[in-house]
């Protein structure tokens, strides 16, 4: 029998007898009171909500869009970047604290300040993510892995294969999560891999110098570099835009702290779900409570400072290292989504045909990982806000089913138009990052009124979170508003 809960969701809540007319327009439901869950298992046992935000990172603004900075201008900006990546490892610290101490999304904490955030995190996340740039510039490495840009197939065929995997690897498995996880894992161990065997190869001494001094030239804008582009840079040093926001549902369903009171998402697909709450817990504020919550925000502080930010650090300079070798000495700057081939072209003379597939595979893993784990953040991220501020909870798998169905399908239908008008994804990526600016620019100080006001004494944020995340919000803000006067301006 064929169920229709997402069809008829909004046509019916309202008229149902029983049921709150304006469900919208009332206060979340209060925190139901339990226990913070005892942490039972080490950290490695428990890896892995890092890892796919590492995949999340590491798609376009490690292997497009810094590269192609660095090829274009040197590594005189590089600084940016790893400013970026320090940066969302404060915010992502943040959000790992709002689902560990309540088991909500922090959508659903963004809620309980205003009820109005819902419908503009549903628009935020739309445009930034609707135009399927990486689903392009996937299928785009797999063809020229397989059979060189100029061989068989267009831009659309391949680009639906690799959806086509997509749906394979979210609609296939029980659980949505463990798929997603040891998919990105996988090729996040193939890119880092990769990468070292790249720097062996094009790697000298004077190359590495002009890294580092480019890591450390704090401040230093090149003139022809727009405030919108340096904006666009910074934002994409990491998973950027709502990506970050993510996490909060990896922590959930890896039952991490609070989470471990709430069900994983499972697949409707392949028969019963249980219902998932729409909103969480506070815990009583006692020593066993506060205790254990600090073995959970260790295992958080863990998480980021190894996977998001170490490891997000070391891939990014590879790539910006193999750019600086490769293209810039060249004066090689790609124009469209060609970046990847051309590297791997001068890969192939300096290494061989092996450099040459290495880095093909890179780039396929790479960004083949971030279309993955976009489809997936986005579909949650919509039937998460949909469930919890307009429908019922039992809907929120099949909001998810709905959503991923028709963004895969809507991300072959575009590309198709933007193949046939001759259009790259290249200004695609770059309005995405643009737009999650914006939208970090909102929600970074948001995260941390949350924490503060709804959260216990001893699952507040500190001083030194407190201050990171001030100056966060100062930087996204600064720039969001110098970029709103750059357009109107000139």
């Amino acid at each position: 029998m064929v169920r229709l809960e997402p069809l008829l969701l909004l046509t019916h809540c309202h008229i149902q007898p029983g049921k709150d007319p304006m469900p919208f327009l009332k206060p979340l439901d209060d925190f139901k009171s339990g226990d913070m869950p005892e942490r039972k298992f080490g950290f490695w046992q428990m890896a892995g909500p890092g890892a796919i935000l590492v995949g999340l990172s590491i798609g376009a603004g490690e292997i497009i869009i810094w590269p192609r900075l660095v090829a274009e201008f040197g590594a005189e900006m590089v600084w940016a970047a790893v400013l970026g990546v320090f940066m969302q490892m404060w915010i992502n610290l943040e959000v790992g604290r709002w689902t560990v101490a309540t088991g909500e999304t922090v959508f659903t904490g963004f809620a309980r300040i205003w009820r109005g955030f819902a419908p503009i995190f549903i628009l935020l996340t739309v445009f930034s993510w609707i135009a399927p740039g990486w689903g392009r510039a996937s299928g785009l490495a797999l063809k020229a892995l397989l059979v060189g840009p100029e061989g068989y197939g267009s831009d659309t065929f391949w680009t639906i294969i690799t959806f086509a995997g997509c749906a394979l690897l979210l609609f296939g498995p029980k659980v949505m999560y463990g798929s997603v996880e040891k998919s990105v894992e996988l090729l996040v161990l193939i890119v880092t891999v990769g990468l070292v065997f790249v720097a062996f190869a094009v790697g000298t001494a004077d190359t590495w110098g002009s890294l580092f001094k480019g890591a450390i030239n704090f401040g230093y804008k090149h003139p022809d570099v727009s405030v919108k582009q340096m904006f666009i840079a910074i934002v994409f040093a990491g998973a950027g835009g709502t990506a970050n926001l993510f996490y909060t549902f990896y922590l959930r369903d890896k039952h991490i702290g609070m989470g471990g009171h709430l069900p994983a998402m499972e697949n409707p697909l392949r028969g019963r779900t249980e219902t998932i709450p729409t909103t969480g817990f506070r815990y009583e504020d006692n020593e066993e409570n506060a205790s254990r919550f600090k073995e959970w925000w260790d295992y958080i502080k863990k998480d980021q400072m190894l996977f998001f930010w170490a490891l997000n650090t070391v891939t990014m300079m590879l790539f910006i290292f193999g750019s600086l070798a490769v293209l810039h000495p060249r004066g090689i700057v790609p124009a469209s989504g060609t970046l990847i081939w051309d590297e791997a072209q001068i890969l192939g003379e300096v290494w061989g045909s092996a450099g040459r597939v290495i880095f093909l595979l890179v780039g396929l893993a790479t960004l083949f990982g971030t279309q993955l784990a976009l489809i997936d953040g986005v579909s949650r991220s919509i039937a998460d806000i949909v469930s919890t501020n307009f429908g019922g909870a039992r809907s929120q798998s099949w909001w998810y089913v709905l959503v991923a169905a028709v963004w895969m399908v809507a991300g072959c239908v575009i590309t198709y138009v933007m193949e046939a008008q001759g259009v790259t994804e290249l200004g695609f990526l770059f309005n995405a990052a643009y737009i999650g600016g914006f939208a970090m620019a909102i929600y970074v100080p948001l995260l941390l009124i949350a924490n503060h006001k709804y959260l216990p004494l001893s699952a507040k944020p500190g001083t030194v979170c407190t201050i990171m995340m001030v100056i966060a919000s100062a930087v996204y803000i600064t720039f969001a508003v110098s970029c709103l006067i750059w357009e109107f301006t000139g």
